[in-house]
């Protein structure tokens, strides 16, 4: 209990630090959206008319002091500010709107490979000098050594534009009305579908042989050849004697993962058209939109803290020495 006391006053005092450079870092960006529109028109607009837009858009001049206790207080009220780029819907509605999006793709995307490359790792570890072993880790670090843009691009070249399995972009029929019908979830799924595939294609391998590596070197252990000796079971000295002290690496990396997907995957979203969180942090950047950048760097900051504060608590599961 009081390592788990002591782990979460660490996240806290952490995210008070995100928090804060999150307020400080747009804020040493030179350029606001108002003087960038005014750029735009070239000295066309008069004062008042800028004026008007920074009114509009909540720029203040306040001392940054006194910026920083609104900025901590709207927080504390769930109040991200209004997005600039999608004016004049608030950054949490934008956030409620793409999140499902990414969760839905990223995230399933990323717990697929991850599940699928420990469970090969398992194997082939397990029976090493196999067909498999020796076959499965040079095929698939071949793709995950092709730059993901590149591999995107001729998945979507091959799978979709020339042999139409796949949509082309998007992230369902536009013809459709989004709700929760199953011609809309169907049509969703099957839009997911390749920009899933590519995620788990570029990213298996390394799951896999973080877990293959880990594995030989704990099946040497005293602990298993002794299971080994008293004659228990094949899956049992595999997966609770060996994989269950193998993984703790790549539950780590699973972790810090997990928190990465809210970022979404830009290069995802953006070659396949697809909806979410990485497509507006492109055009929040794109547009100086301050508000939503913090807000999506918020989200990251939360997502990252929290799933490593989960990833301590397997370690509590998995592993009684940190106890």
């Amino acid at each position: 209990m009081r390592h788990v006391l002591r782990r979460l006053g660490f996240y806290l005092v952490a995210l008070w630090a995100s928090i804060t450079l999150n307020f400080i870092i747009p804020r040493l960006i030179p350029g606001d959206p108002a003087g960038a529109l005014m750029a735009r028109f070239q000295g066309r607009m008069t004062p008042q008319a800028i004026h008007a837009l920074e009114l509009q858009f909540g720029i203040s001049h306040d001392p940054l002091w006194v910026q920083y206790i609104q900025y901590l207080g709207n927080l504390l009220h769930g109040d991200l500010g209004t997005s600039f780029t999608y004016f004049p819907t608030p950054v949490a509605t934008v956030l409620a709107q793409e999140l499902p999006w990414t969760l839905a793709l990223v995230g399933t995307s990323v717990l697929i490979s991850f599940v699928l490359g420990s469970l090969l790792g398992v194997f082939i570890a397990w029976r090493r000098g196999s067909f498999l072993d020796n076959v499965l880790p040079p095929f698939l670090t071949f793709f995950s050594a092709i730059p993901y843009f590149w591999l995107a691009l001729i998945a979507l070249y091959l799978l979709a534009y020339t042999l139409r399995w796949f949509p082309v972009n998007g992230g369902y029929d536009t013809s459709l009305t989004v709700a929760l019908t199953p011609d809309f979830l169907l049509s969703a799924l099957n839009h997911a579908l390749l920009p899933g595939f590519t995620i788990v294609l570029a990213s298996i391998s390394g799951w896999m042989l973080g877990m293959r590596n880990a594995m030989i070197t704990t099946l040497t252990e005293d602990y298993v050849l002794l299971a080994e000796a008293k004659g228990l079971k094949e899956g049992r000295v595999m997966f609770s004697y060996a994989a269950r002290n193998a993984i703790l690496p790549n539950v780590t990396g699973f972790a810090l993962s997990l928190g990465f997907v809210v970022a979404g995957s830009l290069l995802t979203e953006v070659v396949f058209s697809y909806p979410g969180v990485g497509f507006a942090l492109l055009q929040a950047a794109q547009n100086s939109d301050y508000p939503l950048l913090q807000g999506i760097f918020l989200l990251i900051a939360l997502a990252v803290l929290g799933a490593n504060f989960l990833a301590d608590l397997a370690y509590l599961v998995l592993d009684p020495r940190v106890r």
